[in-house]
């Protein structure tokens, strides 16, 4: 295997050392899938990615995302961490459009200029359009009480946990408070097996309108032990989800979203994304957007 370049990024921070960590490695066409799962390995963070190809491939670059664990055909940390190296080190920083290849299909990235001002060094905001949620099973309460550890008034039952995918499937749960989102977490895991089993996913992302910040609408946590991540500090994927649920179930009691998700307090990895959504007019798709401030951490060669 030859010398890699790889960055650490830090995506959906506001400053240094919050969001979530992602290592991106460029010469990706060279490794096999067992290479590139063992680096992911290696570096053990809730996702490495490999950029296959340094020129755009029908409109977009080519891309492959692994958790420690597996392959995963789309993540939202790593489309908006990889599309940040993409801009600062091979397509420039003029590019405001950035098109990711992935398993998951093509995903659109821009950096908007109005929300980047010239301040080298600071975070770089970058926004994802993730293709438009899918809804799946509904759950039982009961379910999920046992699976979380939920006490009684946890459960915010004015709606329904479901699971949606926009990529990669979460189950959503609606809670009631922030000190139950603080308790939760997967207690059982004979529970676990049987959500896998029903949802067809161990993703799990439960929040409530009480936040630790008062400038943010809503506190989520993530669970992923399925994948290797018993928790993870941000999740664009699963936020894009919860978008989409968010805008079915008229949460906030409108047709669309625009609001901020604080993610990762309880780990000390404070992390801030931002959920634009709403119903598209030419047919029933609710269409997604989650943004984030992205900043490099560190360079380096993997030999």
């Amino acid at each position: 295997m030859t010398t890699l370049i790889f960055y650490i990024v830090d995506v959906f921070a506001e400053r240094k050392y919050e969001g979530n960590q992602l290592a991106v490695f460029r010469g990706g066409a060279e490794l096999t899938t067992e290479q590139m799962q063992k680096i992911a390995k290696e570096m053990n963070y809730s996702e490495t990615t490999f950029i296959l190809s340094e020129e755009p491939v029908n409109g977009g670059y080519d891309v492959r995302i692994f958790t420690p664990e597996k392959e995963l055909p789309f993540a939202g940390h790593p489309t908006l961490g990889t599309a940040y190296v993409l801009r600062r080190e091979i397509a420039g920083p003029d590019s405001e459009n950035i098109v990711l290849n992935l398993k998951a299909g093509q995903i659109p990235v821009t950096a908007p200029p109005q929300d980047n001002p010239a301040q080298p060094g600071e975070p770089e905001m970058l926004w994802m359009q993730q293709n438009s949620p899918e809804f799946g099973t509904l759950l039982e309460w009961d379910l999920l009480e046992r699976l979380l550890g939920l006490q009684p008034g946890d459960a915010d039952r004015r709606f329904t946990p479901q699971a949606v995918s926009t990529g990669v499937p979460f189950v959503i749960v609606p809670l009631t408070s922030l000190e139950a989102v603080k308790r939760s977490g997967i207690k059982d895991k004979t529970v676990y097996t049987d959500l896998e089993r029903l949802a067809g996913t161990g993703g799990v992302l439960v929040f409530s309108p009480e936040t630790y910040d008062a400038n943010h609408q809503l506190n989520a946590r993530v669970f992923v032990e399925s994948l290797g991540v018993p928790e993870d500090p941000a999740t664009g994927s699963a936020n894009g989800c919860l978008a989409g649920y968010l805008v079915k179930y008229r949460y906030f009691g409108e047709q669309s979203v625009e609001t901020q998700v604080e993610q990762g307090y309880e780990i000390a990895r404070p992390s801030l994304l931002y959920l634009k959504a709403g119903q598209m007019q030419s047919n029933s798709d609710i269409q997604v957007q989650v943004g984030g401030r992205s900043i490099l951490v560190a360079k380096g060669e993997f030999v």
